[in-house]
């Protein structure tokens, strides 16, 4: 039997609310299959199976929020038969979610008790999973049935007078205190350092220009990837950066899932993970990029984009920031930043010359590192970034 639990989804994230189930009773599903859509702070994430199995039983109703860690399915392993299934059932549905369970998950404090079970109203079965079609928001339904039950006409009622869309605020009010939450934990128990180096892009930028002279707008290279690759190359050298601090110790990650850190228009922000970048070419990562940005923002990102990241780059050069002292996102290690790219005076052979350099930043964690690796890491970043035809390849 497998218990399927809401995963965590980010350290930032405590609980969710099921929007819809994309399968049901008896159908087959395989490991990466999408089950369920879950909304969180952030945007509805599409919850894939961690495992091969037969759907036996649902256990959480479309509307309903749960603390990370619940019970939500039950499936069946090769082999199983449904008795012997239905037997451990009852016990599940009755299960706590123990407090552990849930603020280990997240890495943050939870707001509320998470071993409490959610306060629910009495609304009817099918009023629940008609409002989750209609996205309606059912602490605004007022309830015409018996005791103030929401019934199945109060949702559609409801759905059908005009109201003032009230999610998008409370999303972002709600991401906001999510964030913070999670930086105030990471400052408060990371021991952060921060190192910055400047790095000449004359060769990078040059080499861009050149490949894009002969492609369309929409194959051009960006030069995000770039400083992508030229991360993920110099983690090769310093694994040190990449990887988890959990339980008092370090685990180095065995590959590099980059989380790229994406402003959403709303407000806020998302850090999903670009997924073993050290093995991809430049023209993949590029087109991979894009597509996540896009789908970041349209609020359709997958359970494990948000959770796989080992190491997370962000950027702020485009709002005209010169240096990016960042905040390390628990239980990562190590977090990158870089700046806007500007012309600025640089000796060359001995004379002076205008070349376009970026200041590239580090917080790492002193628990796993120090500040003379960090300082070896960020210069790797820069000597890679001088070749950008080595990057430009993924390793094979």
């Amino acid at each position: 039997m497998i218990a399927f639990r809401l995963p965590s989804l980010g350290a930032d994230m405590d609980k969710g609310t099921l929007l819809e189930w994309r399968v049901g009773p008896g159908d087959s599903v395989k490991k990466g299959d999408i089950v369920a859509v879950v909304d969180t702070t952030k945007a509805a994430i599409d919850v894939e199976c961690w495992h091969d199995g037969t759907v036996e039983a649902l256990l959480v109703e479309p509307g309903v929020e749960i603390p990370v860690g619940t019970v939500m399915a039950v499936l069946r392993e090769a082999g199983e038969t449904s008795e012997q299934v239905r037997a451990q059932i009852d016990a599940l549905r009755a299960e706590p979610v123990p407090a552990a369970v849930a603020t280990v998950a997240a890495g943050v404090p939870s707001a509320t008790p998470p071993a409490a079970a959610p306060e629910r109203r009495a609304v009817s079965p099918a009023a629940r999973k008609r409002a989750a079609e209609l996205r309606v928001e059912l602490e605004r339904v007022a309830g015409t049935g018996p005791g103030g039950a929401v019934t199945l006409v109060d949702v559609e009622s409801a759905a059908a007078t005009p109201q003032p869309p009230p999610a998008a605020p409370r999303r972002a009010e709600a991401m906001r205190e999510t964030i913070a939450a999670a930086m105030a934990h990471s400052k408060r128990e990371i021991p952060h350092y921060y190192l910055a180096n400047d790095v000449p892009l004359a060769a990078a930028t040059a080499w861009i220009a050149a490949r894009n002279a002969t492609r369309s707008v929409t194959e051009r290279l960006l030069l995000a990837p770039l400083l992508l690759q030229a991360v993920a190359r110099a983690l090769q050298k310093y694994p040190e950066f990449n990887g988890f601090y959990r339980d008092g110790r370090f685990a180095a990650a065995a590959e590099v899932h980059v989380g790229v850190a994406i402003a959403l228009r709303g407000g806020g922000l998302v850090a999903p993970a670009l997924r073993d970048v050290l093995h991809k070419d430049l023209d993949t990562v590029n087109r991979e990029l894009l597509d996540l940005v896009a789908r970041t923002r349209a609020g359709t990102l997958r359970a494990s984009e948000l959770s796989d990241p080992t190491i997370t780059v962000t950027s702020l050069g485009d709002q005209g920031v010169r240096t990016v002292f960042p905040i390390i996102y628990p239980p990562q290690v190590a977090i990158v930043g870089f700046g806007r790219v500007s012309d600025r005076p640089w000796a060359v052979d001995g004379g002076v010359q205008a070349l376009p350099v970026v200041t590239a930043s580090v917080a790492a964690d002193h628990r796993v590192s120090d500040g003379h690796r960090g300082a070896l890491f960020l210069a790797a970043v820069g000597d890679g970034l001088q070749r950008p035809d080595e990057l430009a390849k993924g390793q094979s």
